[in-house]
């Protein structure tokens, strides 16, 4: 088993923070009319894509019906679908429909991770829970080691990774703000490393998705520039 595998493990493995266990498991009971059917995955969500991925997507955490009920990130959910129809579009899936594992969804040189890796109440984790996740996050970032890019969904993604990248990169003072397009160029800390280029990009939340605040061209833009940044051949 690789670390990586070993870390997935563990998060799906984890009960640290009862509110958070407690819905996630509440809804996995009760389930939507719709999936009444299907056993819930009801669990913490651990990362989507290979190890030796070259850009990451972080978003916030799972959904309650989505990501909570598959067990795989952005699966099952309108954001998801979103999400994933942008990523086959610039060639980093080799589908556009994420339903379920097992569905031969294969993401090529990215990794999808999150802050928080429960379903929260009212899609809002607390800044404790959020704290109490981040170990996981700094220990999956630490070991995609072929990491070049990275796009966050949303600012509490924004908000929570900037700590967890100020161990490996330079995070500048002011921290850089969150915005939509936004890129920052983070140096290493190692010299041997490649600078880290961010990219923010507003969450592919139903509000934002249906409103038009972000439209499939955008998030497609912002993909395509962050995996170029990356290394990734078009």
């Amino acid at each position: 088993m690789s670390a990586l595998d070993a870390l997935d493990r563990e998060i799906s493995e984890c009960r640290a923070c009862p509110r958070l266990v407690t819905w996630r498991e509440q809804v996995a009971r009760e389930k939507r009319a719709a999936f009444r059917d299907q056993t819930y995955w009801g669990r913490p969500v651990p990362g989507f894509g290979p190890g030796d991925a070259r850009l990451a997507i972080v978003g916030l955490a799972p959904a309650a019906h989505g990501a909570n009920r598959t067990g795989r990130m952005f699966t099952g959910d309108r954001s998801g679908d979103v999400l994933y129809a942008a990523l086959h579009a610039v060639g980093r899936a080799s589908q556009p429909t994420a339903t379920w594992p097992g569905d031969g969804l294969e993401l090529s040189g990215v990794r999808i991770v999150a802050p928080v890796r429960c379903a929260p109440p009212e899609n809002k984790p607390t800044p404790a829970e959020r704290d109490t996740c981040r170990p996981f996050l700094e220990r999956e970032l630490a070991l995609l080691t072929e990491v070049r890019s990275v796009v966050v969904l949303g600012g509490f993604g924004w908000q929570a990774l900037l700590p967890v990248l100020d161990a490996g990169w330079v995070v500048p003072r002011p921290r850089p703000r969150f915005g939509h397009a936004v890129q920052v160029e983070l140096a290493s800390r190692r010299p041997e490393r490649d600078p880290l280029q961010l990219f923010g990009c507003y969450h592919v939340s139903q509000q934002n998705t249906f409103t038009g605040r972000l439209t499939p061209a955008m998030l497609e833009e912002v993909l395509a520039a962050a995996a170029r940044a990356a290394g990734l051949r078009d």
